[in-house]
């Protein structure tokens, strides 16, 4: 069982890789967002937002990279689970493409566990 000082020092060297990564996925006109994060489990849930909701590399963008990318640099990483905002309807995702998507969420990892 990991102590609150290494669960809070597991969220934060997340969240500071996120926001490495966020950038790239931003100037396509989409987000990188952290839904949930088990420090413990090592399961990270991710979703992409914006233009990538109607983007047909989203899968590979989270599995060739995003995925990767996370278990490469956070050795607690045991998996990464990614979803596309479904609740975005597809002309207005089309729309944000090209760097439209202005970002609203804040990306740090939430944690129940």
């Amino acid at each position: 069982m990991l102590s609150e000082a290494e669960r809070q020092e597991r969220l934060d060297e997340l969240t500071a890789l996120m926001e490495l990564l966020r950038p790239a996925v931003q100037q396509d006109g989409g987000d990188l967002r952290v839904v949930d994060a088990d420090p413990e489990t090592g399961v990270v849930q991710v979703t992409l937002e914006g233009a990538c909701s109607s983007c047909a590399v989203s899968a590979a963008t989270l599995q060739g990279g995003v995925s990767r990318i996370l278990a490469d640099r956070l050795s607690w990483v045991t998996e990464v689970v990614g979803a596309v905002d479904d609740e975005i309807d597809y002309a207005t995702s089309v729309a944000m493409g090209r760097g439209n998507y202005v970002a609203t969420g804040d990306s740090s990892p939430r944690s129940d566990a």
